[in-house]
């Protein structure tokens, strides 16, 4: 049976540089320099899933971190079971400017891109 721990060490969230930059720029906006962009995944959605991003200045202890930039996202042993190998992206285009998760895990998303199915 393999180690859980050893399992979570190989799990990842990656983050690229705009989303790093995006992060930044809001929480010197909302004066909140110590927190971390909290990525979770519940239950709901049209999907069946769904993302949830929030500012958050505590860790809790199942809680992992991924940085970039000095940036760090926070994620939950349990979502980041369902977010293994996601990359967060912020994107601006003619139909405006969000968040994007890219997530291999998806095996269908809404066209809002909130929410997500498990295949």
């Amino acid at each position: 049976m393999a180690d859980i721990a050893s399992e979570v060490e190989e799990c990842r969230i990656g983050l690229t540089e705009s989303a790093a930059r995006r992060i930044a720029a809001l929480k010197a906006q909302e004066n909140a320099e110590n927190a971390f962009l909290r990525i979770a995944v519940s239950g709901g959605g049209c999907s069946g899933f769904q993302y949830g991003l929030s500012f958050d200045e505590q860790r809790n202890e199942d809680d992992f971190v991924f940085e970039r930039d000095g940036v760090g996202i926070v994620v939950d042993e349990v979502s980041l079971g369902l977010l293994n190998g996601a990359e967060v992206d912020f994107v601006e285009d003619l139909m405006g400017a969000s968040f994007q998760i890219r997530n291999p895990n998806a095996a269908s998303s809404c066209g809002c891109g909130n929410s997500f199915s498990i295949g």
